[in-house]
């Protein structure tokens, strides 16, 4: 096995790979204006996606970030939209009845239908592709799960799934390590970095004030509605909109105490020969398997690399360090790759929530969306439109994500104690095949 020295390549660089299109915005040094109609803490998909809900149905918007806008998970994720749901339907069912179940699945379609529609009625260049997911099985016995679901029409939910078994996985995936796997055709890819930047550019169009490198450090209610304290000065707000997710901190404690902020790493490798990247991805789908700590890969949007991401460290690391754990895997996965070496390493923070679904509401005009369980992607957007277009009074219900109270546990401040042995136990199931 390399060496983590020799593993990475000479012009590493331990940053997003979607960096290099899509560079962070430097500081500007802005002002922000003392009053705005909506103000909506957070910069990403979440925030900006609400805030072009508020302007344009008229309202002054004011949007801040501790860093530069879309700095977080945002434009650190690997590009992959699904219907975000993670639950079956059967444990839906279990949970919370028949018809939720049913709408919080079509919810999840609902995300996934409106990144595609967002992003060819605003015509962002992003590299959005309707690809489709390959979910592979690490054992026999859950390729039968997964084929019993796809059996399973659920109503109101039709993903169009189908199952691919070992016999015919080379037609997917140049891997024997699976045991068959999913085909979710209707899933899709797309640049991150470049999705974001069309989405500053939308927001501001729209007439959103971005002001970046700004955090707040109070939110107080007053009698009219808010007062958010800034390093620049205090802004006063009719509605405040919490869009920071797996940033979420002692800010808003409330939202903290409801929000398990986990790391999730990817890595880029340098160039691959096109021969065997056809070879290995016949047909440029995004990738995922059955394992309780998933990966999650895909080639690169020009084919030219691998992008391969998941959890590999019982505590949070750094990327330098995770990296190489990270190309073993891919390794195990392609041993075709193993010269092969990483020219970027990075980490992102998701949020995931107690029960394993996003959520989004309102209190007294300050509202939220957040917990994606890592399939941010579609659903921060989504969701994010759906709490702007409440905060606008255009719509009152955000959504079937709203209708479920949103957990936390007692003594839970926001430090998850129980991450590493939580790590370590599904790490040990999904080795013994449970």
């Amino acid at each position: 096995m390399s060496s983590p020295e020799t593993t990475f390549s000479p012009d590493f660089k331990p940053l997003p790979y979607w960096w290099d299109a899509s560079p962070q915005q430097p500081a500007t040094n802005e002002t922000p204006p003392r009053e705005a109609d909506v103000l909506v803490i957070g910069a990403g998909y979440t925030g900006l996606h609400a805030a072009i809900e508020t302007a344009r149905a008229g309202l002054s918007t004011l949007v801040i970030d501790a860093e530069a806008a879309g700095w977080g998970c945002s434009t650190r994720n690997g590009g992959q939209v699904s219907t975000s749901v993670k639950p079956s339907f059967a444990a839906l069912r279990r949970r919370y009845g028949r018809d939720l179940a049913i709408a919080i699945l079509r919810e999840g379609q609902a995300s996934l239908d409106h990144v595609t529609g967002f992003v060819r009625a605003e015509r962002i260049d992003c590299d959005f592709s309707v690809v489709g997911r390959f979910h592979g099985a690490h054992t026999a016995r859950h390729y039968d799960i997964l084929a019993r679901d796809c059996e399973s029409r659920h109503p109101g939910f039709e993903t169009g799934a189908y199952m691919v078994p070992r016999s015919e996985q080379n037609s997917e995936l140049g891997t024997g390590a699976y045991f068959g796997g999913a085909v979710f055709p209707r899933h899709a890819s797309l640049d991150p970095g470049k999705y974001h930047a069309g989405l500053l550019r939308v927001a501001r169009t729209a007439g959103v004030r971005i002001v970046s490198h700004c955090p707040a450090t109070d939110v107080a209610r007053t009698g009219a509605g808010f007062e958010v304290t800034t390093p620049a000065g205090r802004i006063r707000a009719g509605k405040v909109i919490i869009a920071t997710n797996g940033y979420t901190g002692s800010l808003t404690p409330w939202h903290r105490r409801r929000v398990i902020p986990i790391g999730s790493y990817v890595i880029a490798t340098e160039d691959i020969a096109p021969d065997l990247m056809d070879r290995l991805f016949p047909t440029n789908r995004i990738l995922s398997d059955t394992r309780k700590l998933v990966y999650y890969y895909r080639p690169s949007p020009d084919r030219k690399r691998v992008l391969f991401g998941g959890r590999v460290s019982l505590s949070e690391t750094d990327p330098r360090k995770s990296g190489p754990k990270l190309h073993a895997e891919l390794v195990r996965l392609f041993p075709e790759l193993a010269a092969t070496r990483i020219s970027h390493s990075w980490a992102g923070t998701v949020a995931f929530s107690f029960d394993t679904l996003a959520h989004c509401g309102e209190d007294k005009g300050l509202f939220h969306a957040m917990g994606y369980c890592g399939s941010g992607v579609g659903m921060a957007g989504y969701l994010g439109s759906r709490i702007g277009r409440c905060a606008a009074g255009l719509d009152p219900d955000p959504g079937a994500f709203s209708r479920r109270a949103y957990q936390t546990r007692p003594f839970y401040t926001g430090s998850p104690w129980f991450l590493a042995p939580s790590v370590a136990f599904f790490r040990l199931r999904d080795r013994l095949g449970f």
